[in-house]
């Protein structure tokens, strides 16, 4: 029946649209919460996809159901404090004591400013201000990779290194920069050579708070004792009053997982 057949590619056709705006809603969160690095073809393939199973009943009910648990947990961490105890149980604050170096580790620049990314930044002013204290003479920066970022985007440790500069254009801390790193593994390896050939006992270690436990556990790993003295966050308000502050600290906690889920399967942990 010419009706029937019509209505039925007219459902088939809106079905297909309402799964691809479902996937491109899914990729924009998938971008935002899990920080893709090269989002294009991810992201295509996830609108595609989602398109496509809008086109058959089995698998349209999968999506969509699978979509509606997936909106219900983030109602769930929009609309109420539950990620305050896991986000808190990332943290490791310890008191600072005097240490032979304040290990800064590296971040974020932003290549379009030429500038460090607000963590970055945040944790070189947590160095600088426990060198001011006299908890320690030595700073560390982090060299990245050539391997990281476009070709013209700055070294952070060159930024650093000015910045240090010009605010202590004097009698400013020593600066040791630890070369070729891209990931925490790298900085506790290099660390942990310094430490032997320079006969350091204590560092005082400086990141961000959701990154402190797990970068302290590894720097310990590598037989480097640590205190971990951790930067202000800078993203987000870690009591979590508001949704946009809750969203941040849920991308937080899933880049802390995967890291941890990497660690476990053997991989490279991510910075």
């Amino acid at each position: 029946m010419p009706g029937v057949t019509f209505d039925l590619a007219t459902q088939r056709r809106r079905a297909v649209l309402a799964g691809a705006a479902l996937g491109l809603a899914l990729a924009a969160l998938a971008a935002f919460l899990g920080e893709v690095r090269s989002p294009a073809p991810a992201l295509l393939a996830l609108t595609l996809g989602s398109a496509l199973a809008g086109a058959w009943p089995t698998s349209r009910r999968v999506l969509w159901g699978g979509s509606g648990l997936l909106a219900l947990v983030l109602g769930v961490c929009l609309l109420t404090p539950v990620l305050r105890a896991p986000l808190a149980a990332l943290t490791l604050s310890q008191a600072p004591v005097p240490a032979d170096a304040i290990v800064v580790l590296g971040g974020g620049v932003q290549c379009g400013t030429s500038s460090q990314a607000p963590s970055s930044a945040a944790r070189l002013a947590r160095g600088l201000a426990l060198w001011r204290a006299g908890y320690a003479p030595l700073l560390t920066v982090s060299e990245p990779s050539g391997l990281l970022g476009p070709p013209d985007c700055p070294r952070l440790s060159a930024l650093q290194r000015a910045q240090i500069t010009a605010l202590y254009p004097q009698t400013g801390p020593q600066v040791v920069t630890l070369p070729r790193v891209t990931t925490t593994r790298d900085e506790a390896a290099r660390v942990q050579a310094l430490a032997r050939t320079r006969g350091w006992r204590r560092v005082l270690l400086v990141t961000s708070p959701s990154h402190s436990r797990r970068a302290a556990a590894l720097f310990r790993a590598y037989g480097v004792p640590v205190v971990s003295v951790p930067a202000e966050e800078t993203l987000y308000d870690t009591t979590l009053p508001l949704p946009s502050d809750r969203l941040y600290a849920l991308r937080t906690l899933l880049y802390e997982g995967l890291s941890r889920l990497k660690a476990a399967l053997g991989a490279t942990p991510e910075r």
